[in-house]
């Protein structure tokens, strides 16, 4: 595959995302506003009248009626995407399961934000990790380079016939969202060669045959079809992959399902999803020049969960903290935590595994932040002594 002209831009995680779905032109875009994700389908929607573009945009008078559209357009065959944030997607909760259930292929711009209650606006994960369990893709990015390139493989990924399967492509609310950061774009028809024709034109609703979509399914066959369900979700891993290899060789950046950061010789690991992982970075560095091993790993393909990958490439490390944007209401850790500890089970064993809660509604994430986990992480191992379960800068 040739190499694709690299066009260096500056521009917010938000309008990146606009213009990646503007580039690749789906049918339909319907979209209800709500901070932080309103960009999205505001700047799609100049684009679209401005004439960048031929897709029907459907503006809504909810979220819940935005997904429903979304539905409706999908199962007519139709390549479909939309935006959301927080309450918006919880508002979609009901919708979400139909969506997956009926192997509906469309994409969501998910810019994550806290849930109410109480009110607030900023980023955390709780509303994506709100909905881990209805059977969509989630891949998470930590930069405006990284929400523009997961958006466009992901349209491939979803629409694969081994997959069929929506997806939320995920960054952080005002941290990615509005934030301008220097990325490489691409010509709209080395994207538009890339994402491929809409192949499922005529295999829907509206094509040839007759089809029955969101059929009546009572005991003799419902548990089959979730297992199938879920046969097309794990298949996205070795499909994410081999559509992350051809982007590396349409663009020469390279993607897996998740990152290593220095983790080869590490003995302390963080493991973390989105924006903040830019932070723990840095961390790591400053740590590494210390003589400290720290090395990290970060998420990006979280649904489906890549737990055999992660405990291979855990095994040497001799602790681990998993860092959640999100409260489980477990007592027992956040969703990535229970998700990492339950890979490593029986694969990988006599680790220091604590859970770290951060970054609740906002809180700022500071490098000495992340520093005090890989202080904790190191007397745990000298030691013996930790706590399993921790929230990082709270107030008590």
């Amino acid at each position: 595959m040739a190499k694709a002209e690299q066009i260096r831009k500056s521009l917010s995680g938000n309008e990146a995302v606009a213009a990646a779905m503007m580039q690749i032109n789906p049918d339909v875009m319907a979209a209800f506003p709500i901070t932080p994700s309103t960009e999205v389908p505001q700047y799609f929607s100049s684009f679209k009248a401005n004439g960048l573009c031929t897709s029907e945009f459907v503006p809504v008078e909810s979220e819940h009626s935005a997904i429903s559209a979304c539905i409706g357009a999908s199962a007519a065959g139709a390549r479909v995407f939309t935006a959301t944030s927080a309450n918006g997607l919880a508002l979609m909760h009901e919708m979400l399961y139909i969506a997956a259930g009926d192997r509906l292929p469309l994409v969501i711009a998910t810019v994550n934000r806290a849930l109410s209650a109480p009110i607030n606006i900023h980023n955390d994960h709780s509303d994506s990790m709100g909905e881990r369990d209805t059977g969509f893709i989630q891949i998470y990015a930590e930069s405006v380079q990284e929400a523009y390139d997961n958006f466009i493989q992901t349209v491939r990924v979803t629409e694969h016939p081994d997959v069929m399967t929506p997806a939320l492509v995920c960054y952080d609310g005002f941290i990615t969202s509005h934030a301008v950061e220097n990325f490489y774009t691409m010509k709209n028809e080395d994207v538009q060669s890339f994402v491929g024709e809409n192949k499922r034109t005529g295999d829907g609703l509206l094509g040839k045959e007759n089809k029955l979509i969101g059929a009546l399914a009572l005991q003799n066959v419902y548990i089959e079809m979730k297992r199938q369900q879920l046969e097309g979700l794990m298949n996205s891993k070795k499909v994410f992959l081999d559509v992350a290899k051809e982007f590396e060789e349409l663009t020469g950046r390279k993607y897996g399902l998740f990152e290593e950061y220095k983790l080869d010789d590490a003995e302390y690991a963080v493991i973390i999803i989105g924006s903040s992982a830019g932070t723990a970075k840095r961390c790591v560095d400053d740590l590494r020049a210390k003589g400290v091993k720290a090395g990290l790993i970060k998420i990006r393909l979280f649904r489906p969960f890549p737990g055999e990958e992660i405990a291979e490439a855990l095994k040497n490390v001799k602790a681990v903290a998993i860092m959640d944007k999100a409260e489980g209401m477990s007592g027992n850790g956040g969703p990535l935590f229970t998700d990492v500890v339950s890979s490593l089970y029986g694969r990988v064993d006599n680790k220091i595994i604590m859970s770290y809660i951060y970054g609740l509604g906002g809180r700022d994430v500071k490098v000495s932040s992340i520093a005090k986990v890989y202080d904790a992480l190191q007397k745990a191992t000298e030691t013996g002594k930790y706590e399993r379960y921790n929230y990082l800068e709270v107030r008590e």
